[in-house]
């Protein structure tokens, strides 16, 4: 397998690099030609060498997948897509007859604690988005996961709710990344997220999706306290194989001290 990724060399690296990618549940393809792809997936999101990895429609269980493919991974999809040394979080957003599945983050860093809420708008569609806490070496840095719903104005509720647990949850000074799969093909939900100290990236769009011929950008990565660097796609044939989607990848700095500084007296409890 063969992995083209235009990578910043080691030496000029930003202090954190954060990568969104919707995995389609590891599986590719229609009907007889449906395919497993998630032990390609693996390596792929290894490839990113991004310290923070954001996923959607991940597999917990899935126990007709498992009756189809031999080589089904007995492990949550979370876990076996984690590089060597990092810590994984997954949380259910759909439950179906079959199993379930739902967003998870995979980090380079301890995770502090995990919290998930519910932000389905129907009953036709079940979403929730997934809220970390990391421990960088001098900062905590908050991280919200979340795959927004298929119907416009569901999207638009939900951004809403975002901003309003935004608000509830994370202090107003803390750093924080918003990334995911967001659904919208134009610019409504970015206008809506964009308020306050929350940022996306300035330019033309970087496409993601579908990934053998992008048109649109349907991902996107959102922060605050962090300065933009870079956003980018990895190119080349595999990625245009193994998912839907392309991941897309951002490059960030610290912008300013943050006053979520650890001290050597701060405990750590990891949920």
């Amino acid at each position: 397998m063969s992995l083209e990724l235009d990578l910043t060399p080691a030496a000029q690296r930003a202090p954190l690099r954060v990568a969104t990618y919707n995995i389609h549940k590891g599986v590719q393809g229609m009907g007889p030609a449906r395919r497993l792809e998630i032990y390609n997936l693996a390596r792929a999101v290894q490839s990113l060498d991004a310290d923070i990895i954001c996923l959607q429609e991940v597999h917990g269980v899935n126990r007709r997948e498992a009756r189809r493919f031999r080589l089904w991974p007995d492990a949550p999809q979370a876990d076996l897509l984690a590089p060597e040394g990092y810590q994984s979080a997954y949380v259910t957003n759909a439950i179906t007859r079959h199993g379930e599945h739902g967003n998870a983050l995979l980090s380079r860093w301890p995770i502090i604690s995990r919290q998930h809420e519910d932000m389905s708008d129907h009953r036709f569609e079940q979403r929730g988005l997934l809220h970390v806490q990391l421990r960088r070496p001098d900062q905590i840095l908050h991280v919200v996961v979340v795959h927004f719903g298929l119907i416009p104005a569901s999207r638009v509720r939900q951004a809403e709710q975002l901003k309003r647990y935004i608000a509830r949850e994370i202090p107003p000074e803390a750093p924080l990344v918003v990334a995911g799969d967001f659904n919208d093909w134009g610019m409504r939900i970015r206008r809506l997220l964009c308020v306050d100290d929350l940022r996306a990236f300035e330019g033309a769009r970087t496409l993601t999706y579908p990934a053998r011929f992008p048109v649109t950008q349907l991902d996107h990565i959102y922060a605050r306290g962090l300065e933009p660097l870079q956003l980018y796609t990895p190119q080349g044939r595999m990625w245009r194989r193994i998912s839907d989607h392309l991941p897309l990848i951002a490059d960030f700095d610290f912008n300013q001290p943050s006053p979520h500084i650890l001290t050597a007296g701060d405990s750590m409890v990891v949920a």
